[in-house]
């Protein structure tokens, strides 16, 4: 395969992301792993911060699209390359688009009657799909169609947590639609809500400066590699 002649490498901290990010995921959909009985709000709340927030970081972290493009043959790696500046991928990752596909989908689960109507294998779908969107967007290390801005991208993430602390408060108080659990599993829950999330938002503003300042230092290497090239 290309990538493994590639001089430039592949970072082990990469690997282990995506390595974690998919071993939460798996641990996530498995029933048995729960610490909560099922029906029990608490074990929803987790498996939802697993699949939504948690897993997507470390896949996200992991650039899986990076390496991508470094493996397959150049012909598809230009095909890869045309969808990634297409319309499609422009509007998807919009900053607008990527904040309601997040916020809204936990305003849909978890402030409307939709979470008794929505299967549950969509739920999830859509929590790792609008979560992923949302690391690689903010933080994650893989070419991105015009991503934005250090401060747009902090003011997605303070949306992201200002929603959830709203959302779990209501949940505390127990003025959200929802199954009907005891008050002390329902309170739990909302509690997973507030400290995972600001846990997994942490995180994500942490990666994203850390991965700023790895690139505004990679700038100049890569400037001279390309100088080499040419001579």
């Amino acid at each position: 395969m290309r990538q493994h002649a590639d001089p430039r490498g592949w970072s082990a901290w990469r690997t282990t992301g995506f390595l974690l990010g998919a071993g939460l995921l798996v641990l996530a959909l498995l029933p048995a792993a729960s610490p909560y009985p099922a029906g029990d709000p608490r074990g929803h709340m987790l498996q939802h911060l697993l699949i939504g927030m948690f897993a997507p970081i470390g896949l996200a972290l992991g650039a899986p699209v990076t390496l991508l493009l470094r493996t397959v043959p150049p012909r598809w790696g230009r095909a890869v390359g045309r969808v990634l500046r297409g319309r499609p991928a422009h509007a998807l990752t919009h900053p607008v688009s990527v904040l309601v596909l997040n916020v809204g989908g936990l305003l849909a689960v978890y402030a409307s009657p939709l979470a008794g109507v929505v299967a549950e294998p969509v739920t999830h779908l859509h929590f790792l799909v609008s979560g992923y969107l949302f690391a690689w967007v903010v933080a994650g290390p893989d070419p991105a169609p015009r991503r934005p801005s250090v401060p747009v991208r902090l003011v997605l993430l303070g949306v992201a947590i200002a929603t959830h602390a709203v959302l779990s408060q209501l949940m505390y108080a127990g003025v959200l639609p929802g199954p009907a659990a005891p008050p002390d599993q329902v309170r739990g829950a909302a509690e997973l809500m507030y400290y995972g999330g600001d846990i997994a938002e942490l995180l994500l503003a942490f990666a994203m400066l850390t991965a700023r300042g790895a690139n505004t230092v990679g700038h100049a290497g890569t400037r001279l590699s390309a100088a080499a090239g040419r001579s």
